[in-house]
């Protein structure tokens, strides 16, 4: 399972059977009006389709750029179709099909029951899907998906150094195995690097928990009103709000606190407040995935954690230091380096971080 910075959350294997009940456009594709463009080859072909436009989500450009390695790689070429809402996810995924790529990647669980219809309807197709699976196991379907608790459990270390006042909290979207991914790796990493810590979970829930901004935001008020100050934002398309009320904090409301952000580098949106990001490298899954099919090896589930490179912080990566977060700053060089040791002890497998959806 995954947050979208947008309004939706993602689902893992694990979590698609329970929820899941650059670029190009064809004439007849409903996703034209977003524009695009494709890479010629003379290799392989392949199809990224998202489940929005691209625009300036960072978290859907990454799985652009995995397509277009993948391209490079194989000296093929790239297509990119845009959705907007359910009816050009279908029709998109229908012209994808049509023109009958090497591959056609999807990312999100709303492609999950669309993507089994069409393996059944072409068996010969490939298709990867990423951040999701189908429920039924398909010999021309291979699903990438994500170990988000082991990044979230070193954001959770992180905030457990950086406190001040011994309190960490999460604002979640619901109280359910899957979201809590979000929430119990958090409180555990933090008190991993400092036992007297004490951490709280507050959930958005409601009609609309994925994009609730006003509710994500008076739920990290309570947090902060409750001495917490670091906040892991786990609210989907909710985190503006939790950010919103860190910057109603720094502005002399009480006592501040800081954010933690998720599947993207949120800290270019609400710098100042944010310290972190629990990244989702959809560009590994994608480029790797592709690379897996053509290689023969399809048809299976491969798990992306710290290991693979497909989960990380921003704290971690090249470029830190142009980030905005506050991770960057020379004061928390230390911060940084017990997290990397944290991180090699997993990637070792002598740290094991327990899966609240397991």
């Amino acid at each position: 399972m995954s947050l979208r910075t947008r309004r939706s959350p993602r689902l893992t294997a694990a979590t698609a059977g329970v929820v899941c009940a650059a670029l190009l456009a064809t004439g007849c594709n409903a996703a034209a009006k977003g524009g695009g463009s494709g890479e010629g080859g003379s290799g392989k072909a392949f199809t990224l389709v998202t489940p929005d436009p691209v625009a300036q989500n960072e978290f859907l450009k990454l799985a652009v750029t995995g397509v277009k390695a993948a391209a490079k790689a194989h000296g093929g070429s790239q297509k990119v179709f845009q959705s907007s809402d359910t009816d050009s996810r279908q029709q998109n995924v229908a012209s994808a099909v049509d023109a009958a790529p090497d591959v056609v990647a999807l990312v999100g669980f709303e492609f999950a029951d669309i993507v089994a219809q069409q393996a059944e309807a072409h068996p010969k197709q490939q298709f990867l899907l990423v951040d999701a699976c189908t429920k039924k196991t398909y010999e021309n379907v291979t699903c990438a998906v994500f170990r988000e608790h082991e990044a979230v459990y070193l954001a959770g270390a992180e905030a457990g150094l950086l406190t001040e006042s011994g309190k960490v909290g999460a604002v979640d979207v619901l109280d359910t195995p899957q979201f809590r991914r979000y929430s119990e790796p958090f409180a555990a990493g933090a008190k991993k690097v400092n036992p007297k810590v004490s951490a709280r979970t507050l959930f958005v829930g409601g009609q609309s928990p994925f994009n609730d901004a006003a509710r994500a935001k008076d739920q990290a008020e309570t947090l902060r009103s409750g001495g917490a100050d670091q906040v892991m934002a786990a609210a989907a398309g909710g985190n503006t709000g939790v950010f919103q009320a860190a910057k109603g904090a720094k502005g002399g409301h009480g006592e501040g606190f800081q954010a933690y952000g998720v599947d993207a580098n949120q800290c270019l949106g609400s710098p100042g407040v944010v310290v972190d990001n629990v990244l989702k490298k959809t560009d590994v899954a994608v480029e790797r995935g592709i690379a897996q099919i053509l290689d023969g090896k399809g048809g299976t589930t491969v798990s992306y954690g710290l290991k693979e490179g497909g989960m990380s912080l921003t704290g971690l990566e090249p470029g830190v230091a142009d980030s905005k977060c506050l991770i960057a700053k020379p004061a928390n060089k230390d911060v940084l380096r017990r997290v990397e040791k944290l991180r090699d002890a997993i990637v070792a497998g002598k740290l094991t971080v327990d899966d609240p959806a397991a």
